[in-house]
């Protein structure tokens, strides 16, 4: 599984970052009307030498979507080179797309091919193009995706509008989770068939109040949340099956509540993590943080927490620090992370 949605191939698992080719084709798992478009979807995609922008939440299987339209193309039998912009500066990410020579900066220590020209003739796959972005291509196909929203980041000023235009060719939106529960099952059985057989554990299943619990909860961090939780619990559980005990309180105490609209859902994730500090006086750093990092939340859920501290606090974020259970020390450290990771919010109309 990587970064999502599950697929069902029989070529070795890959390194994420790593120029690869797919040896076979890529299956998405699920049984749900919106996985089935989405596998149409992508079958007709895949025949075009189209550029594609694929959005979708963070942990929906935006990455999995772009391997299946590679795998399925006409140039299968070449590279699919994925690039994680977010995760580089701008200056090493045209290092990574275009390569360097030794020398040209310090830690330059050998020439290096950038994957723009390790992926000739197959697939380049700009992942988080929101976080940057280039317009130089040479003869690669372009997949590129985001969990931002790249017009309101155009009216911001923060992405450049002709890079969106050359993108934004075909649009696949990949659906997240909670609006295809229905594959919570098949993907849990997958995920839990998975980890047994490589940990040798000896659990052989979900019990049916476990899985009702599983299903009915809103899985902000999508199916790699999913695959986490299946992960831990294969690690953790000692008898031959999942009770709904073994789950986080989290996850038991979702119930009917998830069936309300999907904006009201998302405030529910928020609400949660304001509580836990808030009410259980844990810190920004551990009910928060991690979970934004390991992709599990998404900055759409970070920005709500800010706000409703925003709004406690009158605008003041120090006294927001405060309020999260933050040392003095720490408040430069809260506003980098929220600036450089475009959670920061103005704090004027609060005041």
């Amino acid at each position: 599984m990587i970064d999502g949605v599950a697929e069902t191939t029989s070529s070795t698992r890959v390194t994420i970052g790593a120029a690869v080719r797919p040896r076979t084709h890529v299956q998405l798992t699920g049984r749900s009307a919106e996985v089935t478009a989405l596998e149409q979807e992508i079958d007709r995609v895949a025949r075009s030498d189209a550029k594609v922008l694929i959005t979708g939440e963070s942990g929906v299987g935006k990455e999995i979507v772009a391997r299946a339209i590679h795998s399925r193309g006409p140039r299968a039998t070449h590279v699919f080179a994925p690039v994680n912009c977010a995760g580089l500066p701008e200056t090493l990410l045209e290092s990574e797309l275009f390569g360097h020579v030794k020398g040209s900066f310090t830690g330059a220590y050998r020439d290096k091919p950038g994957k723009l020209e390790t992926a000739h003739m197959g697939t380049i796959f700009l992942d988080e193009v929101g976080a940057d972005g280039s317009g130089r291509i040479v003869n690669v196909r372009v997949i590129a995706a985001t969990n931002r929203d790249l017009r309101e980041m155009i009216k911001q000023g923060t992405f450049r509008e002709d890079l969106f235009y050359r993108l934004n060719v075909i649009h696949i939106v990949v659906p997240p989770l909670r609006d295809r529960r229905e594959d919570i099952p098949v993907l849990a059985h997958q995920f839990l068939t998975q980890f047994s057989a490589a940990s040798r554990s000896g659990i052989t299943g979900v019990s049916p109040e476990a899985m009702k619990a599983l299903t009915e909860y809103s899985w902000p961090g999508n199916v790699r949340e999913l695959e986490n939780v299946i992960e831990r619990l294969v690690v953790t559980v000692t008898g031959p099956m999942i009770e709904v005990d073994h789950l986080s309180s989290e996850i038991r105490s979702y119930d009917a509540v998830l069936l309300r609209p999907k904006r009201e859902r998302r405030r529910t994730v928020a609400d949660d993590l304001y509580k836990r500090m808030i009410e259980q006086h844990e810190s920004f750093w551990t009910a928060v943080y991690p979970l934004f990092m390991d992709r599990e939340i998404t900055r759409a859920n970070v920005r709500e927490v800010v706000r409703r501290g925003l709004e406690e606090a009158r605008g003041n974020y120090k006294i927001v620090a405060r309020l999260f259970n933050m040392e003095a020390r720490d408040y430069k450290r809260f506003l980098n992370f929220l600036r450089k990771h475009d959670c920061q919010i103005p704090f004027k109309e609060y005041r």
